[in-house]
């Protein structure tokens, strides 16, 4: 059984630091960190991080691609390649250092064709065997069809793999509708939200919709997140809630990654799902304090998870 974590829009991750971000004016930066992005990259990174294994299957093609294989070797996370049109695109993450506000600009990548996603489809569905962890994290790339997503899902599940899926936009609202057979859905607070269609005030109203997309078949195992709060998980188990710990915010870049990262490398191990929720929120604690693009270290995540012991709700 492996952890395969999937990227079909990657980037390189610039993150630097001005004095003050003004319209009109040259921006003094300093020299930028220069990490490789996406979803899926950064959940397996930080599956390595943590003392786990994880294989990054990246749909990276051209002398990007090779720049990013050779950024991931040095992270030791093994690369295999997807079949990808057009360049890799690079995100940017500006820091003002007199407020602390941090300003993300979020590129969108090569137009994939529907031939371009069968191509990454038959590659990908080779790599995957009968109970492998495959982890669908970030956002698809333009020209990507939501119901491609379902397909891939669906092609997935029926050979025995199972699938985590961390996305957001049409993609997710597809995912949430469809019966998949998937694993793990994870949603963020705003999207949860947008998804419920009424305001989620409470933990309990967070874990009520968790619960109504278990039953209506969109995964065995829903997780959404409360921001600051912590996040919430409904399975036909039950209902949990782990708060985020306490901790100086150095930058929230990846925090949503190393949660995956942390919730899936504890159910691969076994763990039962209120540890798994645990975890998954130490995880992401631990990242936001960590500059840049560094996520998660596996001795602050053990540090903090008495801090977010998961609860009955």
């Amino acid at each position: 059984m492996s952890i395969l974590t999937v990227t079909f829009n990657p980037a390189l991750d610039l993150e630097t630091t001005t004095p003050e971000v003004m319209p009109g004016e040259k921006l003094r930066c300093t020299d930028p960190a220069r990490d490789p992005g996406g979803g899926g990259i950064n959940v397996a990174r930080a599956i390595v991080q943590l003392g786990g294994e994880a294989t990054a299957l990246v749909a990276a093609g051209g002398a990007g691609g090779d720049a990013l294989e050779r950024m991931l070797a040095a992270h030791d996370v093994p690369v295999l390649r997807l079949p990808a049109p057009g360049e890799m695109r690079q995100n940017l993450s500006v820091i003002e250092t007199t407020t602390g506000r941090q300003f993300r600009f979020i590129f969108p990548g090569p137009t994939w064709t529907p031939e371009d996603m069968t191509a990454a489809t038959e590659a990908l569905s080779t790599h995957c065997a009968p109970g492998d962890w495959v982890v669908l994290s970030g956002s698809l790339p333009p020209g990507v069809s939501p119901g491609a997503l379902v397909d891939l899902v669906r092609r997935l599940t029926g050979q025995g793999a199972k699938v985590v899926a961390d996305t957001s936009g049409a993609g997710l609202v597809a995912l949430a509708g469809a019966r998949t057979g998937m694993a793990l859905l994870r949603v963020d607070f705003e999207e949860s939200v947008a998804l419920a269609g009424r305001a989620l005030q409470t933990a309990a109203d967070s874990a009520a919709f968790a619960a109504d997309l278990v039953a209506q078949g969109a995964a065995d195992v829903v997780i959404v997140a409360r921001g600051a709060e912590g996040s919430v998980l409904a399975s036909f188990e039950g209902w949990w809630m782990a708060p985020a710990a306490r901790v100086p915010v150095v930058s929230r870049t990846g925090a949503g990654d190393s949660f995956v990262a942390g919730a899936v490398l504890a159910l691969s191990r076994g763990l039962p799902l209120p540890e798994v929720l645990s975890h998954g929120c130490a995880a992401a604690s631990a990242a936001v304090t960590t500059p840049a693009t560094e996520l998660c270290d596996a001795a602050m995540v053990q540090a903090l998870l008495p801090q977010s012991l998961a609860r009955p709700v």
